[in-house]
Parts: structure tokens; sequence; C-alpha cells
């Protein structure tokens, strides 16, 4: 009989990543790894959902500390599940984890903060999309003059991305871009769609269209998205909506084709 309240593994695994995926909360004290989008709380943490979002309970094995954490929520109203089997059963079936190790820390407000050079195109969308989906759901961004970016680093503890300087890890490395090196830093570099969406941003922000045969696309929607927008943070909202759509493409729509044929009505059968 399946557990009461309770979500699989592989039924999870097709939610995370994307637009409305339920809020996942960590109980795990300091844990290594952790699910995709995850927020880890720890045990001492009242669990808490974000308004209006169902919300998936994650501890170790699946058992007591999860159940009490799914009653409680239940017991407010919130559409709350359990991970059947924890982290333990999500990880031995080989879905995504995070790396925690380089997580910047946390402000009072309990997200992280970081900060990168104003005006976005490629990278500097494509990232903040992965740290929102993958590393931390509610990450602040702050996009500044190039000049300053160190500077407002230092100043407001942010973590600097897609800016050459001393110490910034997260930026490019030879024909690799910023992008890349969230993705191997955070340990997901084994989660194929992210592999081919890094393959494709990395085309799209190197000039190397060679790359992969959507980088292209994805430049000209980057650029067009810069002179849409003259705000960057209004340009990232939509710029997540871009990635979002490019994720699932690259999860499982690849094998989809749309040509003339597609409009065409089923033809009625033709009776004698």
């Amino acid at each position: 009989m399946p557990a009461l309240h309770a979500i699989s593994p592989d039924t999870l695994a097709r939610l995370v990543a994307l637009p409305g995926t339920p809020a996942i909360l960590d109980l795990r004290d300091a844990p290594a790894a952790t699910l995709p989008g995850a927020r880890v709380l720890g045990v001492a943490t009242p669990p808490t959902a974000p308004a209006g979002r169902a919300v998936v309970v994650v501890d170790e094995a699946g058992g007591a500390a999860a159940a009490a954490a799914v009653a409680l929520l239940r017991s407010d109203g919130v559409r709350a599940e359990r991970l059947e089997g924890g982290f333990a059963a999500w990880a031995s079936a080989g879905l995504p984890t995070v790396a925690l190790a380089h997580l910047p820390p946390r402000h009072d407000d309990g997200r992280t903060w970081w900060v990168t050079r104003a005006r976005p195109k490629v990278d500097r969308i494509a990232c903040p999309w992965l740290i929102r989906r993958f590393i931390d759901p509610d990450a602040r961004f702050l996009y500044v003059a190039p000049g300053e970016v160190l500077a407002v680093a230092a100043a407001e503890r942010a973590e600097p991305f897609d800016v050459a300087g001393e110490g910034v890890v997260w930026t490019h490395r030879g024909e690799r871009c910023s992008f890349d090196a969230l993705v191997d830093g955070f340990g997901l570099a084994g989660h194929a769609p992210l592999a081919r969406l890094a393959a494709i941003v990395r085309g799209a922000d190197t000039d190397r269209l060679d790359l992969a045969p959507e980088a292209a696309g994805l430049l000209a929607l980057s650029l067009g998205l810069s002179r849409l927008h003259d705000d960057d943070h209004a340009q990232l909202e939509a710029g997540l909506t871009l990635y979002d759509a490019l994720y699932r493409w690259c999860r499982d729509a690849q094998g989809e084709r749309h040509d003339a044929r597609s409009h065409r009505p089923a033809h009625a059968a033709v009776t004698a």
C-alpha cells in the first residue's frame, strides 16, 4: 500500500526545475547535497510553505520526521507530501542532486545574493535561471555597472558571476562560459538535459554557433529580449520563461518534429 500523503521519486523528478514545481523542503541538517530547487531547513526550523504552493518534504529515508512535517503543514491547509524513501531513494535512483559545498552564505533574509554586470545578454540570464531552478529558488540578483561588480560583491556579501576578477569562481574558463562553471561546480554535469542546454548556452555566449543548432536561435532571442527591456529584472523574468521552455525541450521534446503535415486534419474514413 502506498504511504499516506507521499510522492515517488520518479513522479517528483518530472516536476522539478519547472515553473509551478512544488516547494521542496529538506529537513536534513547540513547535507552535502540536496534535490534541485530544494530549500534546506534542517530539523530545527518549522516547515512553512510559500503562499499557494504545494510542498514536498524530504528527510533522509522518508520516515517520521517527514511524516510529522507533512501532518503539520496539512493541518494548516497546505497540500503537502513526503518524498517516498527520502533523499536516499532519490539518490539511489540516480536522479540529479545539487552539491552544496560552494553555496554562498545566506543573508538574514534567508536568500543567497549574487551580483553581475548590468544589461545582460546570454550568460547573465542563463546563470540566474540555473540558480533559481536548481540551486536556490529564492536567490536575489543584483545588476550593477561592470566596474562596480567586485566592490558591490564585497560590500553586500554577494557572490559575483560572469565577470573577470581576482577570486571570481563563476566565470569563463577558456572556451567554457559561466553557465558551465555553475553546472560543474554544483555537481550537475551528469544531468543530461542540463548538459544539452549548457552546450546551447556556450555556443550562444561565446560565438561558437557550431556547438549546437539551437545556439543561433538562443542568441537571437537573447538579443531581442535585451532590446525589448530597459530594466534588467524585467528582462530576467521574461528570460526565465525562455529557459524554462528550452530546458523542457532538452529534457523530453527533442524527438518531436513539426512541419506542414502537422497542420493537416486526419482524413475521414471513406466507405464504399
